[in-house]
Protein backbone atom coordinates (compact mmCIF):
# COMPACT_ATOMS: atom_id res chain seq x y z
CA UNK A 1 0.00 0.00 0.00
CA UNK A 2 1.46 3.35 -1.05
CA UNK A 3 1.91 6.07 1.55
CA UNK A 4 -0.01 9.34 1.50
CA UNK A 5 1.82 12.66 1.44
CA UNK A 6 1.03 15.98 3.11
CA UNK A 7 1.16 19.25 1.14
CA UNK A 8 4.59 19.91 2.71
CA UNK A 9 6.19 16.69 1.48
CA UNK A 10 8.52 18.37 -1.01
CA UNK A 11 9.55 20.97 1.57
CA UNK A 12 10.42 18.26 4.12
CA UNK A 13 12.71 16.58 1.61
CA UNK A 14 14.28 19.89 0.61
CA UNK A 15 15.05 20.51 4.30
CA UNK A 16 16.78 17.13 4.61
CA UNK A 17 14.14 15.37 6.67
CA UNK A 18 14.38 11.68 7.46
CA UNK A 19 11.01 10.37 6.31
CA UNK A 20 9.21 7.41 7.93
CA UNK A 21 5.79 5.74 7.55
CA UNK A 22 3.32 7.01 10.17
CA UNK A 23 -0.46 6.44 10.22
CA UNK A 24 -0.44 5.80 6.48
CA UNK A 25 1.58 8.92 5.64
CA UNK A 26 5.21 9.55 4.75
CA UNK A 27 6.21 11.91 7.57
CA UNK A 28 9.41 13.60 8.81
CA UNK A 29 10.71 11.97 12.00
CA UNK A 30 13.63 14.41 12.24
CA UNK A 31 15.67 16.91 10.29
CA UNK A 32 19.44 17.33 10.05
CA UNK A 33 19.94 18.75 13.55
CA UNK A 34 18.39 15.66 15.20
CA UNK A 35 15.63 14.97 17.70
CA UNK A 36 17.33 16.30 20.85
CA UNK A 37 18.25 19.66 19.31
CA UNK A 38 14.80 19.96 17.75
CA UNK A 39 13.20 19.23 21.13
CA UNK A 40 15.32 21.82 22.93
CA UNK A 41 14.79 24.44 20.22
CA UNK A 42 11.02 24.12 20.65
CA UNK A 43 11.36 24.59 24.42
CA UNK A 44 13.65 27.60 23.94
CA UNK A 45 12.30 29.33 20.82
CA UNK A 46 9.72 28.06 18.29
CA UNK A 47 9.25 24.84 16.35
CA UNK A 48 7.14 24.33 13.25
CA UNK A 49 5.36 20.97 12.94
CA UNK A 50 3.50 19.57 9.96
CA UNK A 51 0.40 17.92 11.40
CA UNK A 52 -1.55 17.84 8.14
CA UNK A 53 -1.96 14.08 8.50
CA UNK A 54 -4.52 14.73 11.24
CA UNK A 55 -8.19 14.61 10.27
CA UNK A 56 -10.09 17.89 10.02
CA UNK A 57 -13.88 17.53 10.04
CA UNK A 58 -16.80 19.96 10.06
CA UNK A 59 -20.17 19.06 11.64
CA UNK A 60 -23.03 21.41 10.75
CA UNK A 61 -26.77 21.59 11.29
CA UNK A 62 -29.43 21.81 13.94
CA UNK A 63 -28.77 19.52 16.88
CA UNK A 64 -25.02 19.26 16.21
CA UNK A 65 -24.15 19.84 19.87
CA UNK A 66 -26.59 17.18 21.08
CA UNK A 67 -25.32 14.71 18.48
CA UNK A 68 -21.73 15.23 19.64
CA UNK A 69 -22.78 14.95 23.29
CA UNK A 70 -24.15 11.49 22.49
CA UNK A 71 -20.59 10.43 21.59
CA UNK A 72 -18.36 12.32 24.06
CA UNK A 73 -18.62 12.99 27.83
CA UNK A 74 -18.21 16.75 27.37
CA UNK A 75 -20.54 19.71 27.92
CA UNK A 76 -20.56 20.75 24.26
CA UNK A 77 -23.57 22.99 24.80
CA UNK A 78 -21.54 25.19 27.15
CA UNK A 79 -18.82 25.97 24.59
CA UNK A 80 -18.66 29.60 23.48
CA UNK A 81 -18.13 30.49 19.82
CA UNK A 82 -14.43 29.91 18.97
CA UNK A 83 -13.84 27.97 22.20
CA UNK A 84 -12.46 24.45 21.99
CA UNK A 85 -12.32 21.42 24.26
CA UNK A 86 -10.47 18.15 24.57
CA UNK A 87 -12.84 15.20 24.14
CA UNK A 88 -12.92 11.40 24.01
CA UNK A 89 -14.99 9.10 21.82
CA UNK A 90 -15.93 6.52 24.46
CA UNK A 91 -17.08 2.93 23.94
CA UNK A 92 -19.97 1.04 25.53
CA UNK A 93 -17.44 -0.73 27.77
CA UNK A 94 -15.81 2.50 28.95
CA UNK A 95 -12.80 2.40 26.65
CA UNK A 96 -11.70 5.06 24.18
CA UNK A 97 -12.00 5.01 20.38
CA UNK A 98 -9.94 8.19 20.00
CA UNK A 99 -9.19 11.52 21.61
CA UNK A 100 -9.88 14.71 19.69
CA UNK A 101 -10.31 18.48 19.85
CA UNK A 102 -13.74 20.04 19.24
CA UNK A 103 -14.07 23.76 18.46
CA UNK A 104 -17.38 25.60 18.22
CA UNK A 105 -17.38 27.75 15.08
CA UNK A 106 -21.05 28.77 15.33
CA UNK A 107 -24.18 27.80 17.22
CA UNK A 108 -24.67 24.68 15.09
CA UNK A 109 -21.20 24.32 13.56
CA UNK A 110 -18.27 22.40 15.05
CA UNK A 111 -14.70 21.89 13.83
CA UNK A 112 -13.08 18.59 14.89
CA UNK A 113 -9.44 17.54 14.72
CA UNK A 114 -8.93 13.79 15.10
CA UNK A 115 -5.87 11.54 15.17
CA UNK A 116 -4.44 10.42 11.84
CA UNK A 117 -4.41 6.72 12.70
CA UNK A 118 -8.09 6.79 13.71
CA UNK A 119 -9.30 9.23 11.06
CA UNK A 120 -11.28 6.82 8.85
CA UNK A 121 -12.86 5.03 11.81
CA UNK A 122 -13.73 8.33 13.52
CA UNK A 123 -15.41 9.70 10.41
CA UNK A 124 -17.43 6.50 10.01
CA UNK A 125 -18.37 6.65 13.71
CA UNK A 126 -19.58 10.23 13.33
CA UNK A 127 -21.48 9.50 10.12
CA UNK A 128 -23.32 6.62 11.74
CA UNK A 129 -24.69 8.96 14.41
CA UNK A 130 -25.76 11.90 12.26
CA UNK A 131 -29.43 12.80 12.70
CA UNK A 132 -29.98 15.50 10.10
CA UNK A 133 -26.54 17.11 10.41
CA UNK A 134 -23.95 17.22 7.66
CA UNK A 135 -20.34 16.05 7.93
CA UNK A 136 -17.64 17.53 5.72
CA UNK A 137 -14.10 16.18 5.64
CA UNK A 138 -11.77 19.14 5.12
CA UNK A 139 -9.27 17.17 3.10
CA UNK A 140 -8.15 20.27 1.19
CA UNK A 141 -6.87 21.83 4.41
CA UNK A 142 -3.37 21.46 5.82
CA UNK A 143 -2.58 21.88 9.50
CA UNK A 144 0.57 23.52 10.86
CA UNK A 145 1.58 23.83 14.51
CA UNK A 146 3.88 26.59 15.72
CA UNK A 147 4.99 25.80 19.28
CA UNK A 148 7.31 27.34 21.85
CA UNK A 149 7.91 30.52 23.88
CA UNK A 150 8.75 32.55 20.76
CA UNK A 151 5.61 31.46 18.87
CA UNK A 152 3.50 34.39 20.07
CA UNK A 153 6.10 36.92 18.97
CA UNK A 154 6.37 35.25 15.57
CA UNK A 155 2.59 35.35 15.10
CA UNK A 156 2.53 39.02 16.10
CA UNK A 157 4.31 39.88 12.85
CA UNK A 158 2.16 37.61 10.65
CA UNK A 159 -1.27 37.87 12.24
CA UNK A 160 -1.63 40.28 15.19
CA UNK A 161 -5.20 39.02 15.73
CA UNK A 162 -3.82 35.63 16.82
CA UNK A 163 -1.80 37.18 19.64
CA UNK A 164 -5.05 38.01 21.45
CA UNK A 165 -5.94 34.32 21.72
CA UNK A 166 -5.71 32.45 25.01
CA UNK A 167 -5.35 28.70 25.48
CA UNK A 168 -8.08 26.64 23.82
CA UNK A 169 -9.61 29.52 21.87
CA UNK A 170 -9.50 30.23 18.15
CA UNK A 171 -10.34 32.79 15.48
CA UNK A 172 -10.78 33.20 11.76
CA UNK A 173 -8.04 35.33 10.28
CA UNK A 174 -5.99 36.05 7.18
CA UNK A 175 -2.26 35.62 6.70
CA UNK A 176 -0.92 37.25 3.54
CA UNK A 177 -4.46 37.37 2.17
CA UNK A 178 -5.15 33.66 2.77
CA UNK A 179 -8.10 32.67 4.97
CA UNK A 180 -7.01 30.54 7.91
CA UNK A 181 -8.40 29.32 11.22
CA UNK A 182 -5.99 29.68 14.13
CA UNK A 183 -6.27 28.14 17.59
CA UNK A 184 -4.12 28.67 20.67
CA UNK A 185 -3.38 25.00 21.27
CA UNK A 186 -0.84 22.27 20.65
CA UNK A 187 0.72 19.05 21.85
CA UNK A 188 3.99 20.15 23.45
CA UNK A 189 3.01 21.78 26.72
CA UNK A 190 4.23 25.10 25.33
CA UNK A 191 2.35 28.22 24.29
CA UNK A 192 1.63 28.00 20.60
CA UNK A 193 -0.82 27.87 17.73
CA UNK A 194 -2.33 25.45 15.26
CA UNK A 195 -3.17 26.91 11.84
CA UNK A 196 -5.68 25.30 9.48
CA UNK A 197 -4.73 26.60 6.04
CA UNK A 198 -5.76 25.65 2.48
CA UNK A 199 -3.40 22.95 1.22
CA UNK A 200 -2.43 25.04 -1.80
CA UNK A 201 -1.12 27.79 0.50
CA UNK A 202 0.53 25.58 3.12
CA UNK A 203 4.05 25.54 1.71
CA UNK A 204 4.12 29.32 1.25
CA UNK A 205 3.01 29.80 4.87
CA UNK A 206 5.52 27.25 6.14
CA UNK A 207 8.35 28.98 4.28
CA UNK A 208 7.23 32.34 5.65
CA UNK A 209 7.36 30.97 9.20
CA UNK A 210 10.69 29.20 8.68
CA UNK A 211 12.21 32.45 7.39
CA UNK A 212 11.95 33.79 10.95
CA UNK A 213 15.20 33.14 12.80
CA UNK A 214 13.43 31.78 15.89
CA UNK A 215 11.59 29.06 13.93
CA UNK A 216 12.99 25.68 12.95
CA UNK A 217 11.26 22.62 11.43
CA UNK A 218 10.53 19.87 13.96
CA UNK A 219 9.76 16.21 13.23
CA UNK A 220 7.65 13.49 14.81
CA UNK A 221 10.50 12.33 17.08
CA UNK A 222 10.68 15.57 19.02
CA UNK A 223 6.90 15.95 18.88
CA UNK A 224 6.66 12.69 20.81
CA UNK A 225 9.34 13.53 23.39
CA UNK A 226 7.83 16.99 23.94
CA UNK A 227 4.33 15.58 24.55
CA UNK A 228 5.70 12.90 26.89
CA UNK A 229 7.55 15.50 28.98
CA UNK A 230 4.29 17.47 29.07
CA UNK A 231 2.49 14.40 30.47
CA UNK A 232 0.08 14.14 27.52
CA UNK A 233 -1.52 10.86 26.45
CA UNK A 234 -0.99 9.38 23.00
CA UNK A 235 -3.76 7.27 21.52
CA UNK A 236 -2.64 3.68 21.09
CA UNK A 237 -0.25 4.04 24.01
CA UNK A 238 -1.93 5.65 27.04
CA UNK A 239 -5.44 5.43 25.57
CA UNK A 240 -7.20 2.58 23.76
CA UNK A 241 -10.44 0.62 23.63
CA UNK A 242 -9.27 -1.29 26.71
CA UNK A 243 -7.99 1.72 28.68
CA UNK A 244 -10.64 3.98 30.18
CA UNK A 245 -10.27 7.71 30.95
CA UNK A 246 -10.47 7.12 34.71
CA UNK A 247 -7.50 4.76 34.61
CA UNK A 248 -5.72 7.29 32.39
CA UNK A 249 -6.17 10.08 34.93
CA UNK A 250 -8.49 12.00 32.60
CA UNK A 251 -11.58 12.29 34.81
CA UNK A 252 -11.34 16.05 34.19
CA UNK A 253 -12.25 15.33 30.55
CA UNK A 254 -15.69 14.16 31.73
CA UNK A 255 -17.55 17.44 32.29
CA UNK A 256 -19.18 17.82 35.70
CA UNK A 257 -22.57 18.33 34.05
CA UNK A 258 -22.18 14.93 32.34
CA UNK A 259 -21.08 13.03 35.44
CA UNK A 260 -23.38 11.18 37.81
CA UNK A 261 -25.60 13.75 39.51
CA UNK A 262 -24.84 16.42 36.90
CA UNK A 263 -27.46 18.48 35.09
CA UNK A 264 -27.15 16.33 31.94
CA UNK A 265 -25.55 13.20 33.39
CA UNK A 266 -24.71 10.34 31.08
CA UNK A 267 -26.04 9.98 27.58
CA UNK A 268 -22.66 9.00 26.13
CA UNK A 269 -21.32 5.47 25.46
CA UNK A 270 -20.12 3.67 28.59
CA UNK A 271 -21.46 6.31 30.97
CA UNK A 272 -22.61 3.92 33.70
CA UNK A 273 -19.38 1.92 33.45
CA UNK A 274 -17.33 5.09 33.86
CA UNK A 275 -19.45 6.34 36.75
CA UNK A 276 -18.72 3.07 38.60
CA UNK A 277 -15.01 3.36 37.84
CA UNK A 278 -14.90 6.93 39.14
CA UNK A 279 -16.45 5.68 42.37
CA UNK A 280 -14.44 2.47 42.71
CA UNK A 281 -11.11 3.58 41.17
CA UNK A 282 -9.47 1.19 38.68
CA UNK A 283 -6.76 -1.17 39.87
CA UNK A 284 -4.19 0.43 37.53
CA UNK A 285 -3.39 4.08 36.98
CA UNK A 286 -1.13 6.13 34.72
CA UNK A 287 2.10 7.45 36.22
CA UNK A 288 5.33 9.07 35.16
CA UNK A 289 8.62 7.23 35.62
CA UNK A 290 12.02 8.84 35.80
CA UNK A 291 14.86 6.45 35.06
CA UNK A 292 17.63 6.38 37.68
CA UNK A 293 20.59 6.51 35.31
CA UNK A 294 21.04 6.80 31.56
CA UNK A 295 19.86 3.39 30.32
CA UNK A 296 16.59 3.90 28.37
CA UNK A 297 13.46 1.85 28.89
CA UNK A 298 11.00 0.97 26.14
CA UNK A 299 7.28 0.64 25.51
CA UNK A 300 5.75 -2.72 26.59
CA UNK A 301 8.51 -3.51 29.08
CA UNK A 302 7.33 -4.81 32.46
CA UNK A 303 7.38 -2.64 35.57
CA UNK A 304 8.36 -4.61 38.68
CA UNK A 305 8.23 -3.99 42.40
CA UNK A 306 11.34 -4.43 44.52
CA UNK A 307 10.63 -8.17 44.87
CA UNK A 308 10.57 -8.62 41.09
CA UNK A 309 6.78 -9.03 40.81
CA UNK A 310 5.22 -7.48 37.71
CA UNK A 311 3.07 -4.51 38.76
CA UNK A 312 2.57 -2.74 35.44
CA UNK A 313 3.83 -1.96 31.96
CA UNK A 314 5.53 0.94 30.19
CA UNK A 315 3.31 2.62 27.57
CA UNK A 316 5.64 5.36 26.26
CA UNK A 317 9.31 6.13 26.78
CA UNK A 318 11.94 8.52 25.43
CA UNK A 319 14.98 10.57 26.30
CA UNK A 320 13.62 13.69 27.98
CA UNK A 321 15.95 16.33 26.60
CA UNK A 322 14.61 19.07 28.90
CA UNK A 323 14.74 16.71 31.88
CA UNK A 324 18.24 15.48 31.02
CA UNK A 325 17.58 11.75 31.08
CA UNK A 326 15.25 8.88 30.13
CA UNK A 327 11.59 9.15 31.15
CA UNK A 328 8.48 7.05 30.62
CA UNK A 329 4.79 6.70 31.27
CA UNK A 330 3.33 3.46 32.55
CA UNK A 331 0.23 1.87 34.01
CA UNK A 332 0.96 0.40 37.43
CA UNK A 333 -0.97 -0.87 40.44
CA UNK A 334 -2.64 2.06 42.19
CA UNK A 335 -1.11 1.48 45.67
CA UNK A 336 2.36 1.99 44.12
CA UNK A 337 1.47 5.20 42.27
CA UNK A 338 2.66 7.73 44.85
CA UNK A 339 5.46 10.02 43.67
CA UNK A 340 8.80 8.83 45.02
CA UNK A 341 7.96 5.11 44.91
CA UNK A 342 10.99 3.08 43.81
CA UNK A 343 10.32 0.46 41.13
CA UNK A 344 12.19 -1.45 38.42
CA UNK A 345 11.75 -1.93 34.67
CA UNK A 346 12.78 -5.22 33.09
CA UNK A 347 15.15 -4.33 30.24
CA UNK A 348 16.28 -7.58 28.62
CA UNK A 349 18.33 -9.33 31.31
CA UNK A 350 18.64 -6.23 33.52
CA UNK A 351 16.40 -4.52 36.03
CA UNK A 352 16.62 -0.74 35.61
CA UNK A 353 15.68 1.34 38.69
CA UNK A 354 12.97 3.96 38.15
CA UNK A 355 11.15 6.43 40.39
CA UNK A 356 7.45 7.27 40.16
CA UNK A 357 7.34 10.96 39.31
CA UNK A 358 4.60 13.57 39.22
CA UNK A 359 3.65 14.74 35.75
CA UNK A 360 4.20 16.82 33.77
CA UNK A 361 7.95 16.20 33.82
CA UNK A 362 8.43 19.72 32.42
CA UNK A 363 6.06 22.53 33.49
CA UNK A 364 3.33 23.31 30.97
CA UNK A 365 3.39 26.91 29.73
CA UNK A 366 0.03 27.41 28.07
CA UNK A 367 -0.99 31.06 27.68
CA UNK A 368 -4.16 31.65 29.68
CA UNK A 369 -4.09 35.45 29.62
Amino acid sequence: MSLLHTPLDALHRELGAKMVPFAGYDMPVQYQTGIIKEHLHTRQAAGLFDVSHMGQVLIQGEGSAAMLESLVPVDIEALDINQQTYALFTTDTGGVLDDLIITRWAQDEFFLVVNAGCKSADIAHLRSHLSGQTLTVLDEQALLALQGPAARGVMATLCPQAVQLTFMHGCRAQIDGVDVYITCSGYTGEDGFEISVPAAAAETLARRLLAVEAVQPIGLGARDSLRLEAGLCLYGHELSVVIDPVQAGLVWSISKTRREGGARAGGFPGAEVLFRRIADKPALCRVGLKVDGKRPVRESQAVLDESGRKVGEVTSACYGASVGGPIAMAYIERPLSQAGTQLLVAVRDKQVPVTVTAMPFTPQRYFRG
